[in-house]
C-alpha cells in the first residue's frame, strides 16, 4: 500500500477517540507515535429513533483505512457489542492482528464467521499479564472485573510515558468467576508514573460502589424458592456470562432444566461453555425444542430481549410469535437487566403485552440486576492509585465526561490537565505537556442490511420525510413536438391520504398537474427538470394550503 501523508509531529504521542465520546457505544481509541499506531476496541451503537430502517451504527473508519500500513494491532478490552461489534466491518478492509482474551476472541469468532472472515484474519489469544511489543509500544493486559468474564485494562508504554486505558470495569471483591481486579498491578504503574489516564465514565453519576454480581444470585434463589409452581423465563444480556451461570446454578439447585433461546445468547453461552467459562452440571442444559418433555414448573428459559428489541426472543414470546415458547399465566418472566437510556419505551411495550396475557412479570432491577460499571468510589480508587499527570474521561455522554472531570478535580487534579474531547479530536502529548491539536476524519457510518455507509443524512432525511408526510407520484406522458399530453396525469398516493376517501382532492391534484403541463408545453419550456420542478412547486403549494402537510412529490414525465 502506498504511503499516505500523515499529519503527525515527531516525538509526540497522539491519542484520539473515533467513538465513545459524547455518546454511549461504538468505543474506539487510537494511539499513535511517529510511524506506529494501535487501536483499542472497535464497537457499535444502536440507532436512534430517527434513524429509520438503520440496523447498526459503527465508527467512521476513514482515518484508519488511510493509515492501514501504520497499524500494528487491535487490542480488545472485553467482548461486549459496544467494544467489538464493529470489528468485522473494519476487518473487511484492514488485515491486522487482533489481540484479546479467550472469551473475547471466542465471541468475536462467531461474528467473523457470520461475515465470512473466520480464518481470514489473525486472532492472537492473550491473558491478564501478557506483555506485547507492537512497534514502539509495549502493551500489558491487566485483569479487571466487569459484567462479562475476561475483561482487561490495557497499559501502553510509549516513548513519552505510560497510558492506561481502563476499558469498562467495576471493583468486585467476590466475583463469580476468576479473580478480583488486579489493583496491585495498577498501583505499580501508578508508582512508576502514568502520563495519561483514559477512564470510563458510564456510572460517574452514581455514588458509592457498584454491588457485587453475587447479590443477584441471592435474589435468584429467592425467586426460584417462592415460585416453584411456575415456569421461569429470565431475560438478560447475552454477554453476561456470570449472570447466566448464576441462573443455571439456581435452576440446578431447585431441580430445573435450563433452555437457552435467542441467537446471541446461544452464541455466547456456547462459546463460554466450550472455553470453560461456564460450569454446567450434567443434564441441566436442554434444547429449547425439548421443553415440552418436562413439566412446566421444572423449566427455566434464559432468553435475549431484556431491552425490548423487536424480533428478539422475548419480544416474539410476548407477541405470540415464538416457535417454541407460548406465554401463559403459569409463567413468571424476570427482566434481569437495566433499561439502556432510550429503550424504556420498548421495554414498557413488552411488559404491557405480557401483563395482557396474564403473565407474572418481575422487573425490580434493584434486586435482579447490578451494573458492570464503576460508581464514584471505584473511580476515585483508580484515580488515587494511578495519580496521572493528564486525564481524559472516555465512554460517556457529555454530562458523564463533565462529571468525571469534576470528580478528578475533587481528587486533586489540576483542571488544566483534564481534557474533555470529542470524537476525532487529537490529543497530543509528550513527557511534559498535553494539548488538543487538530482533528482527524470521524463520525458515524450507518449499517442497513448488507449496506455499510450507503445510508447517509440525505437518505435519512428522505426516510423521515416519507414517514411524516407520505408520498405522491405523478405519472404523465407528453409529446413535446405536438405540445400535448398523451396520457395521464395519473396520481399515486402512499402514506399521504387514503385515495378512495379523498377522490375530490385527487381530482383537483390532477387538474393542477394538467394545467401546469399544458402551460409549460405551450410556452415551449420542455426541459425535463424545469417541467418536473413546476409540477412539484405547484402541487406542494396547493397540498400545503389544503392539508398543512408536505408529502414527497415525485413527478414521472415521459416523452413519446
Amino acid at each position: 500500500m502506498a504511503r499516505k501523508q500523515n499529519n503527525h509531529s515527531a516525538s509526540k504521542v497522539k491519542v484520539m477517540m473515533l467513538g465513545g465520546l459524547n455518546e454511549i457505544g461504538k468505543n474506539l481509541a487510537v494511539i499513535e507515535y511517529e510511524e506506529d499506531m494501535i487501536i483499542i476496541d472497535c464497537g457499535l451503537a444502536f440507532p436512534d429513533e430517527d434513524m429509520l430502517g438503520v440496523d447498526l451504527v459503527i465508527p467512521d473508519y476513514t482515518y484508519l483505512e488511510k493509515n492501514a500500513d501504520r497499524i500494528r494491532g487491535i487490542l480488545l478490552t472485553h467482548g461486549h457489542e459496544d467494544h467489538i461489534g464493529g470489528l468485522p466491518y473494519l476487518l473487511k478492509t484492514l488485515d491486522v492482528p487482533v489481540y484479546g482474551t479467550r472469551l473475547t476472541l471466542g465471541i468475536l469468532e462467531n461474528k467473523l464467521a457470520e461475515h465470512r472472515l473466520l480464518g481470514e484474519r489473525e486472532l492472537v489469544t492473550v491473558e491478564a499479564g501478557t506483555m506485547l511489543r507492537l512497534g514502539v509500544f509495549k502493551c500489558e493486559f491487566i485483569r479487571a472485573n466487569h459484567s462479562i468474564a475476561d475483561a482487561c485494562m490495557i497499559a501502553i508504554r510509549t516513548p513519552e510515558g505510560t497510558i492506561l486505558h481502563t476499558g469498562d470495569f467495576k471493583l468486585d471483591v467476590s466475583p463469580i468467576g476468576g479473580e478480583m481486579m488486579d489493583l496491585t498491578r495498577i498501583g505499580e504503574y501508578g508508582r512508576e508514573g502514568i502520563l495519561l489516564l483514559m477512564c470510563e465514565s458510564t456510572n460517574v453519576d452514581h455514588p458509592g460502589f457498584t454491588p457485587s454480581e453475587r447479590k443477584v444470585g441471592f435474589s435468584l434463589d429467592h425467586i426460584f424458592m417462592t415460585n416453584t409452581d411456575k415456569r421461569i423465563i429470565i431475560a438478560t444480556f447475552s454477554s453476561n456470562v456470570h449472570r447466566v451461570q448464576q441462573i443455571i446454578n439456581s435452576s440446578a439447585k431447585f431441580g430445573r432444566k435450563v433452555a437457552v433461546t435467542g441467537r446471541s445468547m446461544l452464541n455466547v453461552v456456547g462459546a463460554a461453555v466450550r472455553l470453560g467459562y461456564m460450569d454446567v452440571p450434567q443434564g441441566v442444559l436442554i434444547d429449547i425444542a425439548d421443553i415440552g418433555r418436562y413439566p412446566q414448573e421444572q423449566i427455566t428459559i434464559v432468553t435475549t430481549g431484556s431491552q425490548g428489541e423487536p424480533m428478539s426472543a422475548l419480544y416474539r414470546m410476548a407477541f405470540a410469535d415464538h416457535s417454541q415458547v407460548e406465554l401463559t399465566p403459569k409463567d413468571l418472566v424476570v427482566l434481569s437487566s437495566h433499561a439502556i437510556p432510550g429503550n424504556e419505551k420498548l421495554v414498557g411495550k413488552i411488559i404491557n403485552e405480557m401483563y395482557k396475557k396474564g403473565v407474572n412479570v418481575y422487573h425490580d432491577e434493584a434486586v435482579v440486576h447490578v451494573s458492570g460499571h464503576a460508581c464514584q468510589e471505584e473511580l476515585k480508587l483508580i484515580h488515587a492509585l494511578t495519580k496521572p499527570k493528564f486525564f481524559m474521561p472516555i465512554h460517556g455522554e457529555y454530562h458523564h465526561l463533565m462529571q468525571h472531570k469534576e470528580l478528578a478535580e475533587y481528587m486533586g487534579m489540576d483542571p488544566a490537565n483534564i481534557f474533555i474531547c470529542d470524537i476525532g479530536q487529537v490529543l497530543e502529548l509528550d513527557r511534559d505537556s498535553c494539548k488538543k491539536n487538530g482533528t482527524v476524519p470521524s463520525g458515524r457510518m450507518l449499517v442497513d442490511g448488507y449496506g455499510v455507509g450507503d445510508v447517509g443524512n440525505i437518505v435519512l432525511r428522505d426516510r423521515r420525510h416519507l414517514a411524516q408526510d407520505g408520498l405522491i407520484v405523478v405519472v404523465a406522458t407528453v409529446d413535446t413536438d405536438e405540445a400535448t399530453i398523451i396520457s395521464g396525469p395519473d396520481i399515486i398516493s402512499r402514506g399521504f391520504v387514503y385515495v378512495r376517501e379523498s377522490e375530490e382532492l385527487m381530482d383537483e391534484v390532477r387538474e393542477i398537474v394538467r394545467k401546469v403541463l399544458n402551460d409549460t408545453l405551450t410556452s415551449g419550456a420542455t426541459e425535463w427538470n424545469q417541467m418536473k420542478t413546476s409540477v412539484k412547486d405547484a402541487l406542494s403549494k396547493y397540498l400545503y394550503n389544503k392539508t398543512k402537510r408536505k408529502p414527497m412529490i415525485l413527478p414521472v414525465i415521459m416523452n413519446v
